[in-house]
């Protein structure tokens, strides 16, 4: 991955709340935060998974990766998913963070 891309991804993390801007941070609950953690992890892992199964996505960048994984129905189906809860909660996920990128200005 380029070294833009990256420093691109750390941005629009850097400019987002765990929340994603729905509820002040301070309302979430801990367990709720660290389930939107793990699950942009899990988004990470599946856009690496692409980058390596097709090196031409290695030039794009990573605002478009982004854009393109996530979508108002949810994110891409987890490769190695344990069950349809993760999915559902991966999916939750996914829409929040695609709702706060359509917002002006991110």
């Amino acid at each position: 991955m380029r070294n833009g891309s990256l420093s691109g991804f750390r941005g629009v993390l850097a400019k987002s709340p765990v929340s994603f801007g729905s509820v002040p941070s301070k309302q979430v609950l801990p367990k709720t935060i660290q389930k939107h953690v793990d699950n942009l992890w899990v988004l990470g892992g599946e856009i690496i998974r692409d980058l390596n199964e097709t090196p031409s996505l290695r030039k794009a960048r990573m605002d478009r990766l982004l854009s393109e994984a996530v979508s108002e129905d949810g994110g891409p189906l987890i490769h190695h998913g344990d069950s349809e809860e993760q999915q559902r909660s991966f999916d939750a996920t996914c829409r929040k963070l695609h709702r706060f990128l359509a917002q002006p200005g991110h």
